[in-house]
């Protein structure tokens, strides 16, 4: 059976979108068309490079519906969406970012809208709703971890899971919510094999009430598939690779959550299981970046389980 590429649910026929799902993601009962294709696209980034407020190495453009909803544009300010193709490095960068923010939401972490879209020549590409673009056209503010932490962005590998949880107890308001919020983050970048949650890849939003939390996840990749023996970008009570339980336990009393917690979101995590398992096989990877991923996730859930 066909997938919906935005949320991987089956589909009936040729279909790869549900309705319900095009219209969460774009406001619009009918997927919008997108006249741009794969030369375009990085033509159109060199030009607005440093021009949109979008950071990163990867090649991507901001986007806006046009006024009857029928087409997505590029815009240089004020885009409401951020679409990424496949960079010339990595391959099915898109479909590995697009599947594991589906898996991020099927564990209970907060993700924007999002799915993949096909540019005029067939290639596919990851789009994303902003989430610090309000519908009457107002901006909320945003700030990374490096900012935060007062780090320059060359070092936003420099930090540590133990920085993330100071910044939040520095900078968010309900501390302790955000940073269980935080602990579930991390526990699922590693559970995912992750190696670029970076400090760039965290922020706090502000709210209009002036409420500041940890911004929805965001730049959610399975590094491994590209880099075989990738390793965190952040090292969790200073470890990079080879966690276990006791050490995730350990992060915990760090984070003052209490062990009975930590363990129950620990076996949380693991009990995702067979959903994680069943959304790869209706991703849009190739088979063998299946099994690869696949071997991944089983291999992390019984270190969770031992």
């Amino acid at each position: 059976m066909p997938s919906c590429a935005i949320c991987l649910g089956s589909t009936r026929g040729t279909s790869e979108y549900h309705p319900a799902c095009i219209r969460r993601l774009f406001g619009t009962g009918r997927l919008p068309s997108l006249n741009i294709d794969l030369n375009e696209l990085y033509r159109l980034a060199a030009e607005l490079a440093g021009k949109m407020s979008l950071s990163g190495v990867q090649e991507k453009i901001s986007l806006v519906l046009s006024q009857n909803k029928e087409e997505l544009q590029a815009v240089a300010t004020g885009g409401r969406f951020i679409l990424k193709p496949e960079p010339a490095r990595f391959a099915s960068l898109p479909q590995n970012e697009h599947l594991t923010m589906r898996l991020a939401a099927v564990s209970g972490i907060e993700v924007p809208p999002f799915g993949l879209v096909r540019l005029k020549d067939g290639p596919l590409a990851y789009v994303v709703k902003r989430f610090d673009r309000l519908d009457d056209g107002g901006k909320l503010h945003v700030e990374d971890f490096c900012q935060l932490a007062e780090a320059p962005m060359r070092d936003k590998y420099e930090g540590s899971a133990e920085l993330c949880v100071r910044v939040l107890r520095t900078h968010s308001s309900e501390p302790l919510v955000q940073i269980w919020k935080l602990y579930r983050l991390l526990l699922f970048g590693w559970w995912t094999a992750n190696g670029d949650q970076h400090l760039k890849n965290f922020s706090i939003i502000t709210h209009r009430d002036g409420f500041r939390r940890l911004a929805p996840a965001y730049d959610l990749v399975c590094t491994r598939l590209v880099i075989p023996r990738d390793t965190l970008a952040l090292p969790v009570c200073g470890k990079r690779s080879n966690l276990n339980v006791p050490l995730w336990l350990n992060f915990a009393d760090y984070c003052r959550i209490p062990e009975r917690a930590a363990r129950r979101l620990l076996a949380a995590q693991a009990a995702v299981l067979d959903r994680a398992l069943a959304l790869i096989g209706r991703s849009f990877l190739p088979d063998d970046a299946k099994a690869r991923y696949e071997a991944i996730i089983r291999e992390n859930t019984a270190v969770l389980l031992a």
